[in-house]
């Protein structure tokens, strides 16, 4: 596992090779991130990426977002998510679900995206699926700039504790 100095002399290639995924299916947000080396901590170098994210043009962070999985969604049962997703999904036992709670996953991720177009994203780990549903409910009646926001929000929470398991403090 490198660490922060490392990283910060790695060329943009190895850069973008080792960190380009951490944000789902999105290596040009640590293409992004890589001239602002050098990092002056594992926060900035987040602060930096979620920056790529977060000032990219509308059209961009839209299709960003819909890169994400949907939870328990087609992806997780055809076992096509990222190994990131997958574990992450795991550890709330998305991958252990009855027919009825498939049935409610399926209802709202259909309703989430219908209503804000893309889905539903949540930093799972350290979550039940009660908690979880609870959250996808509530969520499904905010506004969509308000819900933009929180989507982004949350991938900051995931994003930050994939890069803490990538490279050491």
């Amino acid at each position: 596992m490198p660490d922060l100095s490392a990283i910060n002399r790695l060329d943009e290639k190895a850069f973008v090779t080792l960190l380009g995924g951490v944000f789902e299916h999105a290596p040009w947000v640590a293409q992004a991130a890589w001239p602002h080396r050098p990092f002056a901590s594992l926060a900035a170098l987040h602060d930096a990426m979620m920056q790529a994210v977060r000032t990219a043009p509308p059209e961009r962070r839209r299709a960003f977002l819909n890169n994400h999985p949907e939870l328990a969604g087609p992806e997780a049962r055809a076992r096509s998510l990222t190994a990131d997703s997958t574990r992450e999904q795991g550890s709330a036992g998305l991958d252990r679900i009855d027919a009825e709670e498939g049935a409610a996953f399926d209802r709202l991720n259909a309703a989430y995206r219908a209503r804000f177009g893309f889905p539903f994203i949540i930093a799972v780990r350290g979550r039940g699926r009660a908690e979880i549903l609870a959250a996808f409910e509530a969520r499904l009646s905010r506004e969509p700039a308000a819900e933009e926001a929180t989507a982004l929000e949350e991938v900051a929470l995931i994003t930050r504790m994939r890069l803490d398991g990538l490279v050491s403090a």
